[in-house]
This record gives C-alpha cells, structure tokens and sequence, in this order.
C-alpha cells in the first residue's frame, strides 16, 4: 500500500529529503484472494436501478411439440419489477426458449399494452442459440446496445443469454456500461440433479442448456454476472392459496395467476404441492438483494453425463455450469433467502 506523508511545514528541504527516502510500495494481492472478489456498482439509496429485461416470455402458451403448459415463472419476474418502487425499466426484449421468440414478443407487447402505464418498447431478439460461424444481430441487441451507449445498466436475462452474448460479440466495448447481468442458470456439481416434484422428474438447466456458448461469452468477458439457479428457486413455493391471493389484488396478477393455474397442475401431477417460480428470484435480487443470500464463487463450463437422459449407459453427454471455489470466472451466486421471503414476495406484487 502507498503510504501517504502529510505535510506539517512547509519547510521544503525536509520535504524532498523525505521524498527521497519514501519508498513506494504496491499492494500485491495473490490470485486466490483475486478469484471471488467481485465488484459491481450498486445505486445510491434511494436511486432508482435502471433494469433492462431480456426474458423467453411464455405466460399462458402450450408447448411447442410436447403435451402441456410453458412456464409462468418470466411473469411473475415482469409484474414484480414492473411493481417496484425502485425500478425503472428501459426496455423489454425476448429471445426463445420455453416458447418460440415470436410468442414471447407477442405476450410482451400484451403486457406492456395492458399493464404498463408508460410505454415500454418491447424488441424481438433471437429466434436460436449463437452460431459461432455466423454471428448476425437483430433488433433487441441493437436496442440494447442503444441503450447501454446511454446509461449503465443492469440486464435481467431469464431466458437463454443469446442476446446478450450477441451483444458483447458485436459491442465489446460496452462491457463497461452493464452494472450485472442476473440470470437463472448453474449449479454446484453435476451430481445436483434439478428434481421436479416426487416422481423420478429431473428437470434440465433449460436457459444454460440451449445457448451454452452464450454463457462462455459471458464468462469470457468478465462482465459482473449473478446466478440465481435452482438451488435457490426450489426453496420457495407458489401455491393454490397463493394464486388466489394474487387474483385479488389487480388485473395483471390476475391474468397471471389464472394463467399459472395449469402449470400448477403440471407440478402437482409430479407430486409437487406448488411449483417454484424461478425468474422471481432473479427480479427480486434485483429489487431488494438483501432478501437473497448469496456468495462469491468461481463459474465455468465442464462436460458430463446427462442427467435428464434415463438409462444413460454413458452414451449421452451434456456441457454443466459449476459453480465452486476451485477455479473458473467470478460470479454471484445466490443459494438461499431470508426466513420471512415468502410473504415478502406475494407481498411484492401488492400496489405501493
């Protein structure tokens, strides 16, 4: 550390002699106390967070080539940072994932038609993962590149990080502007298997899962990243008595809860009471990061048995994002929340 020397006189001939002697030291901080410091920049008390959303809307929609509902999680996501009093979202984006891009820019423009007092433009992002040979943008990346030339910002993506990873492809060099980039995706091993419900159900890393370059980008560029995985999500419940809370308090929560009721059905067919709703841990981390436990560890992609392939007589492999202290890039990585989280998230979506 650089000692400072402050000056009593001004009596200039002992002022150089102790400069000539005064030796400047530099602090020198070994690489593994370097490997899980991870520094971001929080707003002032008070200040508004300016958030952009990225997000595979599928509120309400079948899926794609399989029986049953989408996920509803992206929803509660949307309305929870949509109600805080903290937040001021630029921009509104939609890539693919647990539906098609074009479902998810048509329930967004819906949101925004309905529920949001203030226009917010939502843009149409990507329709696949990243194709390392051909790397081609669209019209959500331009708008958040836009954007980000303006303001420093933190990006909520909940969906795979395709558009985001296209973005510090094309625009390297606005790294500097995003605050952190909080997603839903990771684990600890490739042993923590993501069970859906009581009967043998392993659910995939879906966000992970379908743009595994995307996520290597992100890793690449050493942008702050925070991780709100499973391990965490699997410790909070939406339920029946909850959607019947949300039925009450508006006419977006009650879209939403009515919408959630067969993805309910969905988990209680798996022998789950409730379902978790993943994408809100990430929004409420970005609201209040104190109700979030979180720590520092090290993130990186390995190859490993797939854990959704049944039967798997080491045939089928998968990439994995681990998480842990041994080494890899630095992260965020939430694992629990408060005691009293629960009501404080039906409480999240009550009007201020």
């Amino acid at each position: 550390m650089i000692k400072k020397i402050k000056l009593f006189g001004i009596l200039s001939v002992t002022t150089m002699l102790l400069a000539c002697n005064s030796k400047h030291k530099k602090t020198v901080i070994s690489s593994e106390e370097m490997k899980t410091d991870i520094v971001t920049t929080e707003p002032k008390l008070n200040e508004g967070k300016k958030v952009w959303i990225d997000a595979d809307l599928a509120v309400g929609m079948k899926n794609i080539g399989r029986p049953g509902f989408s996920d509803v999680d992206d929803g509660y996501a949307v309305l929870q940072l949509l109600n805080a009093p903290n937040i001021e979202i630029i921009g509104i984006s939609t890539v693919f994932g647990n539906t098609s891009v074009d479902n998810a820019f048509t329930i967004g423009n819906y949101i925004n038609k309905q529920f949001i007092k203030r226009n917010i433009q939502v843009f149409k992002g990507s329709s696949q993962p990243i194709d390392i040979f051909n790397v081609s943008t669209n019209d959500a990346v331009e708008a958040l590149a836009k954007a980000l030339k303006k303001d420093k910002m933190v990006i909520l993506a909940i969906g795979p990080a395709t558009n985001i990873g296209l973005l510090l492809l094309k625009y390297p060099e606005l790294k500097s502007q995003i605050l952190e980039v909080v997603l839903v995706a990771g684990r600890r091993t490739p042993n923590d298997e993501f069970n859906i419900g009581t009967k043998g159900v392993i659910a995939r890393d879906l966000n992970f899962d379908l743009d595994n370059n995307a996520f290597q980008i992100l890793l690449d560029h050493e942008i702050p990243v925070v991780l709100c995985p499973f391990e965490v999500s699997s410790k909070v419940w939406i339920e029946q008595k909850d959607l019947e809370k949300l039925k009450t308090v508006d006419k977006a929560t009650e879209w939403l809860a009515t919408a959630s009721q067969p993805w309910l059905e969905q988990w209680r067919a798996q022998g789950a009471t409730g379902f978790n709703p993943f994408d809100a841990l990430a929004s409420h981390y970005i609201i209040s990061p104190e109700d979030i436990i979180s720590e520092p560890l090290l993130a990186r992609l390995e190859l490993h048995i797939d854990d959704t392939v049944k039967e798997n007589e080491k045939e089928v492999y998968k990439q994995y994002l681990l998480c842990d202290v041994d080494k890899g890039t630095p992260v965020k990585y939430c694992f629990d929340v408060v005691p009293d989280y629960h009501q404080k998230l039906i409480d999240s979506y009550k009007k201020n």
